[in-house]
């Protein structure tokens, strides 16, 4: 009996490898960490002293690195007592709790036909690969060429050329003992009752194979390149081998690289994926000719635990990504999840890594955001809504979000994440309720002031860009970042002082927004936490080489008044002008962009004077240095400075 391997999969799944192995060796307390799933022993195969033999339940296999006894479930059983493979798949699957299928002749058939089919695509495969290679494959070279496409990564990916014939491919395959029901049960020609004579289904087309998880070639894809046709880029049909729905480009050289510890990153197309495996993110793939389903899901859940998703920064990628997240959320497991990452504006990976290199892809991966965090973007807009309506509806709203999920323990942590997070959101922050106290004793007005002073807008608390992540950023903070940063670290009771307008500062850098999130945290929990316990809790959470950065570079430019040791007011003073000079560039900047979006609706003299203004306003603030009298006298210092 032939067994699926559905079948086979779904018992390598529900059962550890550690648990078949370890009916036959005793384990190596201290190398393994039953914990992971990563356990040693003395091999089984051969005599040892010291253990050799591991067993890795990630991966689902075992491996002696001794004698080179390597295999998963089956063949552990196999080999170490002796049954035949179907004994061995009775036994497990009777361990694993999954039923034996019954015998079913008509899949068996099917299966038998489907064997045929996977010589057929190879074939076909073969066939483009050579087309490409000759003169008529000229023009298909050119395009890749100018893709950016090295011949190395074309043989790697084994992409091939479709020539612009309609019996070319046909008759290859006839001459090969092909029958033309073969040809159209694997997708590679157009047939059917109302079609006289089958013809090629791709023609003059780009061809890239598209492979099984054990490197069979079951598909293909066919990037046209002509204008004149109705689709750009054209799959195979649904076949008995391919169903694009749970079918991912590159799943299994990306599975191999997520086993090595690489990161799996989910992009929309061929070129975007062959693009990132030749800057070496290996773990590149990308679902076929569909939007994400549940089954893609699944399958990139069986690779590894926290898949990347890519998505465009333009509008629709951001409904995309937001459509994503509405998918995953019900079908969340303890320690299943995603992370979505926003591309710049107008660049997709492959664009990306042509112009910026691997450093520029990396750094978008590393922003990458959790499904919370982009869940609950999604919900709140980064407003707080001002009436009691509005809260309540979005109460409501990620309530329903949270109940969405499947899964108790997950649905619970959710729940309770977005409780706290929605307290903290509502709560008027410590300023709002000052002025009230305030008001209340005749001073100030008794109400809580949202906004600007005087208005009753709503309270932003993400900056547009950060929520949308629509422009990439630079990774290591500023001169001016740091010198407010590290004004921060060394008087701490300036933290507590401006908090609120702290925490909506919006930096340009990575980096300065990590450090100055934790800062406020911080803080936040600890207000009389002193500067020295304050850089310790800061290196504690990672930041100690970008702290070390800041200082050496304002060492080197002379910024004396970041030191710990300058007097409070100093430092304040210093601090102050840094954020008016950076909250004025934030302010310029915004008006730029306006000035921009006016001058391509009005392109008028009067509002390209008005762009060229505002730019010269922005050279100026970088160019800006504190004026102040005196400044840093209490310090030891009468020169002026910054």
């Amino acid at each position: 009996m032939r067994f699926t391997d559905q079948f086979l999969d779904e018992i390598r799944q529900r059962l550890p490898i550690t648990q078949v192995v370890g009916e036959h060796v005793l384990w190596d307390k201290r190398k393994s960490q039953p914990g992971k799933g990563d356990m040693w022993a003395c091999c089984p195969f051969h005599g040892e002293k010291s253990p050799s033999f591991h067993a890795d339940d990630r991966k689902g296999i075992y491996h002696c690195f001794g004698c080179g006894a390597h295999g998963d479930h089956f063949r552990f059983l196999t080999e170490k007592t002796g049954m035949s493979f179907p004994e061995a798949v009775e036994r497990l699957a009777a361990m694993a709790g999954v039923p034996m299928p019954a015998r079913d002749e008509r899949q068996e058939k099917r299966e038998r036909v489907a064997r045929g089919l996977y010589d057929v695509m190879e074939l076909a495969a073969n066939y483009f690969e050579a087309a490409l290679a000759h003169n008529i494959g000229a023009r298909a070279r050119g395009y890749l060429f100018e893709r950016g496409v090295s011949a190395g990564a074309q043989t790697r990916f084994r992409i091939g050329y479709a020539p612009d014939s309609r019996n070319g491919l046909k008759e290859h395959l006839a001459a090969n003992g092909v029958s033309s029901e073969q040809m159209a049960e694997a997708g590679l020609v157009v047939a059917g009752d109302d079609i006289a004579v089958p013809y090629d289904r791709f023609r003059n087309r780009v061809m890239f194979p598209i492979l099984d998880m054990r490197g069979r070639v079951i598909a293909f894809g066919g990037r046209a390149l002509s204008a004149d046709v109705p689709a750009k880029y054209l799959n195979s049909p649904e076949t008995p081998l391919f169903h694009k729905r749970s079918t991912l480009y590159n799943g299994q050289t990306a599975r191999q690289a997520a086993q090595d510890g690489k990161p799996l990153v989910v992009v929309e197309g061929y070129l975007d994926v062959i693009a990132a495996v030749t800057a070496g993110f290996e773990g590149a793939l990308a679902p076929l000719g569909t939007a994400m389903t549940e089954e893609h899901l699944q399958l990139l859940w069986r690779i590894s635990d926290t898949p990347i998703l890519c998505f465009d920064g333009d509008a629709a990628g951001q409904r995309a990504a937001e459509r994503v997240a509405g998918l995953v959320l019900p079908h969340l497991k303890p320690g299943k999840t995603v992370r979505l990452a926003t591309l710049p504006e107008g660049q997709d990976p492959d664009d990306l890594i042509r112009n910026e290199g691997p450093r520029g892809f990396a750094e978008v991966l590393e922003r990458a955001r959790s499904l919370s965090d982009v869940i609950w973007s999604i919900e709140t807009g980064g407003m707080v809504p001002e009436t009691p309506e509005a809260r309540a509806a979005l109460e409501a709203r990620l309530r329903d979000r949270a109940n969405s999920i499947a899964d108790t323990s997950v649905r619970r942590h959710y729940a309770q994440a977005f409780e706290e997070q929605l307290r903290a959101f509502l709560a008027p922050p410590r300023n709002e309720r000052w002025q009230s106290s305030q008001g209340r004793r005749g001073g100030a007005q008794g109400r809580p002031h949202y906004g600007r002073a005087g208005g009753a807008s709503p309270r932003v608390v993400i900056s547009e860009s950060l929520r949308n992540s629509l422009t990439r950023r630079p990774t290591e903070a500023s001169a001016r970042e740091a010198v407010i940063l590290l004004s921060l670290v060394n008087h701490p009771d300036l933290v507590n002082e401006r908090f609120e307008s702290l925490a909506t500062l919006d930096f340009d850098s990575a980096s300065g927004r990590d450090i100055l999130a934790s800062i406020l945290d911080i803080v936040m929990r600890f207000p009389e936490i002193s500067a020295s316990d304050l850089d310790d809790a800061l290196r504690g959470h990672g930041h100690s080489t970008a702290l070390d950065r800041m200082r050496q570079m304002l060492a080197r430019q002379g910024v004396w008044q970041v030191s710990s040791e300058i007097a409070a007011r100093d430092a304040e003073t210093g601090l102050n002008h840094a954020l008016a000079l950076h909250n004025k560039k934030v302010q310029l900047n915004k008006e730029l962009k306006a000035a921009e979006a006016a001058l391509g609706q009005d392109p008028s003299a009067e509002t390209f004077e008005r762009l060229r203004d505002i730019k010269n306003q922005i050279t100026t603030v970088d160019g800006t240095e504190a004026l102040i009298e005196g400044f840093g006298s209490l310090s030891g210092r009468a020169t002026r400075s910054f």
